[in-house]
Order: C-alpha cells, then structure tokens, then sequence
C-alpha cells in the first residue's frame, strides 16, 4: 500500500463525510464517499475516525463470498493452480516466477490476493498484466485470517472449471514440471494426489500422522496437491477451518470416507519448500488455537474410523 499523503481535496472531502455521518445524512456519505473513489482515493472507518488509502489498481469484491459471484469461470484444458496470497511480496515473486517457468500450458495460476497486505497485491496484478494467458488475479479487501483458510479455498474451487484444481501454498517452489504427473494421477476413484502425504497413527488413536512414501496415504498435505475438483465441490474442506494447519488433514479423510483413494506419485516431485510463513510467521497463540480446533473435530468426526484407511 502506497504511503502517499492524500491530496488536501481528498481529506475536505472525507472530513464532509465524516460530518454527514455525524448528522446520520447516509446518502450525502455516500455520494462523498464515491467521490473519493473517483479521485483515486479509498476510505476506511475507523474509531478514530477515517483513513484513506491510495485506491489499487485493480478491482476489489469487499467480502469472499461475493468473489464467486463477481468473478468469470476459469477455463483451462489441463488443471487450475489456486494460490492464496496472504502478503510476503517476495515469496509470490519466487513463487510465481517458478509457475510461470516449470508448469506446463494449460495450467492456469488463479491467484486470491486478501487484503494486499504488504502490497502483495500490487505484485500479483504487476505478474498477471505481464502474463495474461497464464495468470488470473483475484483480490478481496479481506485478509485470510478474517475471511479463513477454508473460505478461500472454496472460493478458487468455485470459480475453476477444469477437471482437477491444485492447491498450493506460496512456500512451495517448483524446480521443474511438478504439475503434469499431480494431474495424471487424478483419475478415476483417485481423488487427490500430492507432494507430500501422511498416515494416521491409530496405535497412538488417531493423536498423530507420520510421514508416507509414495504410493496410496491417508491424507494429503495441503503444500502442493491436486484433487478432482468435482469429488472435491461436493466434499469441501470444513467451513470452520479458518487456519490451514490439520485443516488438510481433516478435509483429506473427508474425501477418503466418501469414498476417495489419496496417493503421492512414485516419483520425486521437482518441488522444494521456502520457509512456510503460515506456520512460523503466524501469531503462535491464534495458531495453536485454530489448530486444536481442526484436529479436536478429526477425533469427533474420524478417531476409530480405521475403515476409511487404505490400510
């Protein structure tokens, strides 16, 4: 977000709005409120009062559920690539450049910016101006910690049309074509298939997953995975799951107890792992929360459940 001082005009403008509001005149706030916008400016309420901010050069839906609605199908002949963009300029700058280098045509990236937090947004719109057949920009004033993880990416989920959807966190970095064998695996009762898998524990009942070689697993973890996006529509990840964290997993054993098979291909993915700034960068006390939250629901809904393993 720019820092630029708004221009004396701009704040005449809001300081009359923020007087029609005291005298409860909504459709004079209204109307000075657009033309604020008209000037290339954007206003905030705020209990101080207002802040402004430059207005982006890109159209923004003011909540995700309107995105679906606003928002044109996306139609590719191969697979969608969902990337939630939650800030970190720099790593959507590593993690698009790797996209736009090693997936193959016919992979389309849809990237959500929330927020444009850091003015991670203004990066993704630099990106998809530059590559237009390969990049689709999304932005919504909210950022992924009011809207949610699982909101998000029902979101993409909604707005593709191709037969698989990948979804993949900005931490991960392509380093070769990872995309073509993801979606040759999805196919038939195979639903899902990803970079990295698990098993679930049940000698520890269900408390934990350890890390799964390739071939059929538990669950999914939600770094770098495509699933057929129609099995993944009718069983969508939790709506409670604001976080990410143990979200994969319980939207994973979903998709296996309605009747969905989850492998990691035989081969090495060419995929590496920048630092997951979910995870370490996130506020510790709402992360530990959230993620209890997702794993209590995974003993509820699945703990003894050992039918619906590939074991």
């Amino acid at each position: 977000m720019s820092m630029s001082t708004p221009p004396a005009e701009v704040i005449s403008l809001a300081d009359a709005r923020a007087q029609a509001r005291v005298d409860k005149d909504f459709a004079r706030s209204d109307e000075l409120r657009d033309a604020i916008a008209a000037a290339g400016w954007l206003i905030k309420d705020s209990s101080d009062g207002y802040v402004l901010s430059e207005r982006p050069p890109f159209e923004v839906v003011a909540t995700i559920g309107a995105l679906a609605e606003q928002s044109p199908r996306v139609q590719t002949s191969l697979c969608t690539i969902g990337v939630i963009v939650d800030g970190w300029p720099d790593d959507l700058r590593t993690c698009l450049d790797a996209l736009i280098t090693h997936a193959p045509d016919g992979a389309v990236v849809m990237a959500l910016d929330l927020g444009n937090v850091d003015g991670a947004g203004l990066v993704l719109h630099e990106y998809a101006l530059a590559h237009p057949s390969r990049i689709i920009e999304l932005h919504c004033a909210q950022t992924l910690q009011q809207c949610g993880w699982s909101a998000a990416v029902t979101s993409l989920l909604n707005i593709s049309a191709a037969r698989v959807h990948i979804i993949m966190d900005l931490s991960s970095v392509l380093e070769g074509d990872a995309v073509t064998p993801l979606v040759a695996a999805v196919d038939g009762t195979i639903v899902g298939a990803g970079w990295k898998g698990a098993n679930v524990d049940v000698d520890d009942a269900w408390r934990s997953v350890s890390d799964a070689g390739p071939g059929e697993v538990d669950v999914l973890l939600g770094y770098f995975a495509a699933l057929d996006r129609d099995a993944a529509l009718v069983t969508p990840p939790n709506p409670k799951a604001k976080f990410y964290r143990n979200a994969d997993l319980e939207w994973s054993l979903a998709l296996r107890a309605a009747g969905g098979s989850l492998v990691v291909p035989v081969l090495d993915l060419p995929v590496r792992q920048d630092r997951h700034r979910g995870y370490h960068d996130s506020d510790p006390a709402y992360r530990d929360k959230e993620s209890r939250k997702n794993y209590d629901r995974i003993l509820q809904s699945y703990r003894g459940r050992d039918e619906i393993l590939h074991r």
